[in-house]
């Protein structure tokens, strides 16, 4: 169990102000690692958890947009300055528009690719060198239960989830000989505001229900175990995996 204690530890979580990711920033806080989140505003963490995360001298906010490529790219040096070199990369960022594909926009299609496919390329690409150097580090994607089916109304979403996990393996299989472990966490049903679209459809929310060996919805929580298991040392020998943490919902 030492090896889930990340004292000293530098962690870049990128989408960390979400339901998910500050459960993340919680933890990896409460383990001792010094936390970098990128956020768009102050204002998509809750109210309680802007007091306690900045109450902690370990945690470090830098306002970013994901939607710019140029603020992406100056991100690393922002980075330096506070922290240095990184440890652990975590890509939790992600944005989904539902529409119908004949109806999807060029624009919402755009974003969603931008946010979730092209920003995890080009961070991931953008701090792996420091890893490389090292000759170890570790990186975690998030991609999604679309990375394996088609989903409903949601094309660019399935689209861009489902390259997050062919981009998984092809930088595992780059990254690997040097030490720098690329997995993935593929959430399942969370409730979180990103897909509240669903658990609100009474309809949906009860289809889902009905095919969750688990019984439940699952909670931000439910993703930090497998989340610091990828980011420890007992995950050295795992490489370009995709994890699901589904409740259940692929054994079906």
């Amino acid at each position: 169990m030492n090896n889930f204690d990340f004292t000293g530890k530098k962690v870049l979580i990128a989408g960390g102000s979400g339901g998910m990711g500050s459960a993340l920033v919680a933890a990896f806080l409460a383990r001792g690692a010094k936390v970098i989140v990128t956020s768009r505003a102050n204002e998509l963490f809750s109210s309680s958890d802007v007091s306690e995360f900045a109450s902690n001298s370990n945690f470090c906010l830098i306002k970013i947009d994901l939607l710019n490529r140029n603020e992406i790219s100056s991100l690393h040096d922002k980075v330096q300055l506070e922290v240095g070199d990184i440890d652990i990369l975590i890509l939790a960022q992600g944005m989904v528009e539902p529409s119908s594909a004949l109806n999807l926009s060029p624009e919402s299609w755009d974003r969603q690719i931008q946010i979730n496919v092209t920003a995890t390329f080009r961070l991931a690409q953008i701090f792996a060198p420091e890893m490389i150097k090292i000759g170890y580090g570790k990186i975690i994607t998030f991609s999604s239960m679309l990375t394996f089916q088609g989903g409903l109304n949601a094309s660019a979403y399935a689209a861009s989830k489902g390259a997050v996990g062919q981009l998984t393996k092809a930088l595992s299989n780059e990254w690997a000989p040097f030490g720098v472990n690329v997995n993935s966490i593929a959430p399942g049903y969370i409730k979180t505001s990103l897909n509240q679209h669903i658990w609100k459809d009474e309809d949906r929310n009860k289809s889902i229900l009905g095919r969750l060996t688990s019984g439940r919805w699952g909670v931000p929580n439910d993703i930090v175990g497998p989340t610091l298991f990828l980011s420890s040392p007992e995950s050295d020998y795992i490489h370009g995996t995709i994890l699901p943490v589904d409740g259940g919902w692929l054994s079906r």
